[in-house]
């Protein structure tokens, strides 16, 4: 069977194709259109669709829209009720509920020859839960699946069990009570971007302390019954609120503490009722965009009853495109393969590279080894662009559009940060091989998605302080020979030459910015920025061939 699933109703809209139960193309439209998370997610903005996604999934599979079996639509109109009913100040939602009705239509106008018939509506949490649950690692046994975020059709959290491919929904939290609209509430009173910088928040976090967790373990409650209740929190009696761009002071990183610390307690509560409610299964798959808290993830790893907990990389709704594609895929007869790696994205072969090089006039070698030649630049202290592959799907640089730099300098954090016009507090993360990672890390393993923080070994904390966050912490990728053969290269030669087993991976993009996707938007990024190689395929440019100091 050929679905090509679909996100397109709240934010980051994206595309997904499965083929006979097998993901082999899954994008965001940012990296097309270039605009940041695709959209804002407004009522107005919901008849936006990834066109430009979707089409490049399908002519990279050289697919045809007449022969796709269905379409899949992360978002069931029927499912909805009235926003005021639901506890909901948004006097426009009927527009967008509106314009999902007629997502049917808009789709055979974008993609010409596709029967709207074909297209099937897939509740956006029940999408969710497919992305991991039916994407995840073989469990063995029964998965636990666990979806958290802002909102869905009337609910903002479903806890479920998948049992043969088959999900039995065995709780959902209804609206207005919402863990990501509460943390979207604390982003947009800290100044930052709502549905767009929570990260921040989170990073935030680490700098205060939890001096209000009391008041919010009142106001934010777990029910008997699996699910929570958010009782109205008034934001500026906690803290004043901040204007966009405006200082940030111990009061602000206090609530975030506080909030950070309050959402860690709640998800893990949850997490344990839906072992038992479950039967004990044994692993816990985790999507919605409260999944990429990474702090969270990593303490429910710890603490909870699993032995293992898996997290969509495209955990946002982004990823429902991909949940969407596989759930129809499962009712249509498939099962469903689980995701090899993120490298779902664009490509471009050596000779296509190499004719983009020569269109921009630059000049470029083909060193023996470009692992070799940008852990040589590494090693000297300077910054390299990676470009390699497949791009990512999600919001981690994994070491296909990475912006790499050493560890062991102090200077880095704020090096990086500048070159990527960003807020201090930002922390960088690391790569690291996977067979050192024990010696240097203790927390959940393997980690090749970035998705977990884990605590730095003491001894080595001064070795690599430029990823070792405030409180001791670092967001770790695990890089394993046999899925990322060029990058564990690199970091060996970069562990010759230095000692280190670990390079700073941050996205290979700007603030404000999505990720690079094309040869000519990396290109654009070097000649802009002070990076001193620009590693495309196998091919090295180098600053200091233009003309740079380096």
């Amino acid at each position: 069977m050929r679905v090509l699933g679909i996100n397109a109703i709240f934010h980051d809209p994206a595309a997904a194709l499965v083929v006979d139960g097998r993901v082999v193309a899954a994008a965001e439209e940012e990296r097309f259109s270039r605009r940041k998370h695709g959209k804002r997610p407004v009522p107005f903005a919901a008849w936006e669709l990834p066109e430009l996604s979707a089409a490049w999934c399908l002519s990279s599979a050289g697919i045809d829209v007449d022969s796709l079996d269905a379409v899949a639509y992360s978002f069931d109109p029927g499912l909805c009720r009235d926003a005021a009913e639901l506890g909901l100040s948004d006097p426009w939602d009927w527009l967008r509920v509106d314009y999902a009705r007629r997502a049917p239509q808009f789709l055979a106008a974008a993609l010409p020859g596709l029967d709207p018939d074909k297209v099937r509506f897939v509740p956006h949490h029940f999408a969710h839960a497919a992305s991991a649950g039916l994407a995840a690692p073989p469990a063995g046994d029964d998965t636990a699946v666990l979806v958290l975020d802002g909102r869905g059709e009337v609910a903002s959290h479903l806890a479920g069990v998948y049992r043969d491919g088959r999900l039995t929904s065995l709780h959902s939290q209804q609206l207005p009570h919402s863990l990501g609209l509460l943390y979207e509430d604390l982003t947009r009173h800290l100044g930052f971007l709502h549905s767009s910088d929570e990260y921040k928040v989170m990073a935030l976090a680490s700098y205060g302390q939890p001096k209000h967790l009391g008041l919010l373990r009142d106001l934010v409650r777990v029910t008997d019954d699996g699910g929570f209740q958010v009782e109205r929190i008034d934001w500026a009696g906690l803290a004043k609120a901040v204007a966009a761009g405006g200082e940030l002071t111990e009061e602000h990183a206090d609530l975030a503490s506080s909030v950070q610390a309050r959402l860690e307690e709640v998800i893990l509560e949850l997490s344990r009722w839906l072992h038992d409610a479950s039967g004990g299964a044994s692993t816990l798959a985790m999507a919605g965009g409260v999944a990429l808290n990474c702090v969270a993830n990593a303490r429910i790893a710890a603490e909870g009853p699993y032995r293992n907990v898996w997290v969509q990389p495209a955990a946002g709704d982004a990823g429902t495109a991909l949940g969407a594609a596989l759930h129809v895929a499962g009712e249509l007869g498939d099962r469903s393969t689980p995701m090899a790696g993120a490298d779902l994205g664009r490509g471009w072969s050596d000779d296509e590279l190499e004719a983009e090089l020569r269109r921009a006039a630059l000049p470029y070698t083909r060193p023996a080894s470009i692992a070799a030649e940008a852990a040589r630049v590494l090693a000297d202290n300077g910054i390299v662009a990676w470009y390699q592959g497949r791009s990512e799907y999600g919001p981690r640089a994994l070491g296909h559009r990475s912006l790499l730099a050493h560890p062991g300098d102090p200077d880095t954090t704020r090096r990086m940060n500048d070159v990527k016009g960003r807020e201090q507090f930002r922390p960088i993360a690391p790569m690291v091989r996977a067979e050192r990672f024990a010696e240097l890390f203790d927390g959940v393993y393997p980690s090749p998605y970035m998705l977990f923080v884990h605590h730095v070994k003491p001894e080595w904390r001064d070795r690599i302080p430029a990823v070792t966050h405030v409180d001791g912490t670092a967001r770790v990728q695990t890089v394993h020979p046999e899925t990322e053969p060029l990058v564990a290269e690199l970091l060996a030669e970069f562990e010759r030459r230095t000692g280190l087993p670990v390079v700073v991976n941050t996205s290979l993009n700007t603030a404000g910015r999505p990720m690079v996707d094309t040869p000519r938007e990396a290109m654009e990024l070097f000649g802009s920025a002070p990076v001193d190689l620009l590693a495309l395929g196998p091919f090295a440019v180098h600053r200091r061939a233009l003309g740079g100091d380096r």
